[in-house]
């Protein structure tokens, strides 16, 4: 069993009238330190089932398990970053990055100093008196990141993090997270659309087909390109070749017209 479990998922949205079918079997275990992406078509359930693993919906049979433990009965550990930040506009930064220790009840000089220490690594010690209007995308993201590890999670779940900003901040934030998650040995999950994205920060690619979503093939993302940053993966020869065979197979699953 891995460090992750997922066991036989399915998961089915129901309405009045209808009933449409979400995930159907899937099946898959990640090792402790693993960063693995979800890649496939619009509406194949990558997000839905990044919501199963973080407990916040319980699917229709089967079950997600993080270290020994159902993620939907037991406080697992488990951080989530968005696409918006959600931080707080009322706060400053300096709170915003505290509120989850506070509130868990383990907020102390410790963790104060250690967290404070990760926004510096971010290059953001500047800003914690400022509010979040007051910074640019890139920033809030980063300081989002901060507030998430400031909970020390087990595994992180990152729902297309960094789509809303320009390409240049994207790869910059891209190789922060990558050398953070590296470092501090972090288990994390990347839905995204970017193919290129996916195999620049990933260990294993796992292309999901349409509707109802189910692994279609996963892609091992050589060594030689795991050792390098997420930036300079994208310059190696090795990066071209996964990300044609990647293109071909997604495009394969596009229902013909």
């Amino acid at each position: 069993m891995g460090f992750l479990t997922l066991n036989d998922i399915h998961h089915t949205y129901f309405t009045k009238t209808s009933a449409t079918p979400a995930l159907r079997n899937i099946n898959i275990d990640i090792k402790e330190g693993e960063f693995v992406s979800f890649l496939g078509p619009s509406g194949c359930g990558k997000t839905t089932l990044l919501s199963i693993i973080a407990g916040l919906i319980q699917p229709a049979r089967g079950c997600a398990m993080l270290d020994g433990k159902n993620t939907g009965k037991t406080d697992s550990g488990i951080g989530y970053m968005l696409q918006q930040d959600y931080l707080f506009p009322w706060k400053t930064i300096e709170e915003n990055i505290l509120i989850g220790p506070k509130i868990n009840g383990t907020l102390n000089h410790a963790i104060k100093t250690e967290t404070l220490a990760l926004l510096d690594k971010m290059e953001l010690r500047n800003v914690l008196t400022s509010y979040p209007k007051q910074l640019s995308g890139g920033m809030r993201q980063r300081v989002a990141l901060v507030r998430t590890l400031a909970t020390n999670p087990k595994l992180l779940l990152l729902d297309e993090p960094f789509s809303a900003l320009d390409y240049q901040t994207k790869l910059k934030l891209e190789n922060l997270v990558s050398s953070t998650f590296k470092t501090f040995n972090k288990t994390a999950i990347l839905v995204t659309h970017d193919i290129g994205e996916a195999i620049a920060m990933s260990n294993r690619v796992l292309l999901f087909s349409q509707r109802p979503g189910k692994i279609h093939k996963i892609f091992d993302v050589p060594e030689n390109l795991r050792l390098l940053s997420p930036f300079e993966a994208r310059h190696h020869p090795a990066y071209n070749e996964l990300f044609q065979v990647i293109w071909k197979e997604l495009e394969s699953l596009e229902p013909e017209e």
